[in-house]
């Protein structure tokens, strides 16, 4: 860690606290604010071929072209399916206007709930991440965060109840087949879930632009929760305090006022997990 890091203020975690919310949990209507039962409608390739491979994924219709029907007739009879012969007229009648679909569409319902307390405690000197987003809104910006953090082996992606995008056909298209394979959190607390993410082994470093020292000039290592702030107004005041490491990207002075938010996470996952990326051989 940082010799001038924040964490000075803190124990090192050891044994967790018990997590009363471990175990069996109601499932959250909607899997997000304003969804209904949690049907929703994936379209792309991508989307829907990871879907249809993920077991957790209740699926109910699949929708194909006659160009498109015979690269997943195998993995819809795998799940018990019928494809049912669509135009693209039709599809688009289907899903939200200017929804890129190739062909595809998948009527699927929402993902089994998962929280904190599913993650797996990381072990002294564990390289590892988990993301957390404070009020990241936008989803085509969380759908492609899940798809840097499928890219750089993060854990999980955690975002708030309020404040963060539904599970949509558009956040799972931006996400390209990520949010089958990467776990969606969502707490109510983001304060307290840094307290949980503390105790489970994880520091929290928040990506600052006012920080005295770079991702890399901070030297982290061990397991860490990378958190990010709205683009523009950044971390709020309460999440940055609750931080035990602040750090900014380095930029051109002067070229751009910040990064797109997905744009900022992909470079800092890489930066985090470059040496176990290259040392583990991935390509």
């Amino acid at each position: 860690m940082s010799p001038s890091s924040r964490s000075d203020r803190r124990a090192h975690p050891t044994s967790p606290r018990p997590n009363p919310r471990k175990g069996a949990r109601p499932p959250r209507a909607g899997r997000g604010p304003g969804h209904g039962d949690g049907v929703m409608r994936l379209y792309g390739r991508h989307p829907v071929v990871a879907a249809l491979q993920n077991p957790d994924r209740p699926v109910r219709r699949l929708w194909a072209t006659a160009d498109t029907a015979p690269g997943v007739t195998a993995l819809a009879e795998a799940r018990g399916l019928g494809i049912e012969p669509a135009d693209r007229g039709a599809l688009e009648g289907l899903l939200p206007p200017g929804a890129v679909h190739q062909g595809l569409a998948l009527e699927v319902g929402p993902l089994p709930d998962a929280d904190i307390g599913d993650l797996a405690l990381a072990a002294p000197g564990e390289s590892a991440v988990v993301v957390v987003l404070d009020q990241v809104s936008d989803p085509h910006n969380v759908g492609a965060i899940l798809r840097s953090a499928a890219a750089f082996g993060a854990r999980a992606v955690i975002t708030q109840d309020r404040h963060a995008p539904a599970e949509t056909g558009a956040l799972a298209k931006a996400a390209s087949g990520a949010l089958e394979r990467v776990p969606l959190m969502r707490v109510p607390n983001l304060a307290r879930a840094l307290d949980d993410l503390r105790d489970r082994g994880f520091w929290s470093v928040g990506l600052d632009a006012d920080a005295p020292a770079t991702l890399a000039g901070a030297g982290l290592t061990g397991a860490l929760a990378l958190v990010l702030g709205a683009e523009g107004s950044g971390l709020r005041r309460l999440t940055r305090d609750r931080c035990d490491h602040l750090a900014r990207l380095p930029m051109v002075a002067g070229a751009v006022e910040s990064l797109n938010v997905s744009n900022a996470c992909a470079v800092a996952l890489y930066e985090l997990r470059r040496g176990v990326l290259e040392s583990s051989g991935a390509r």
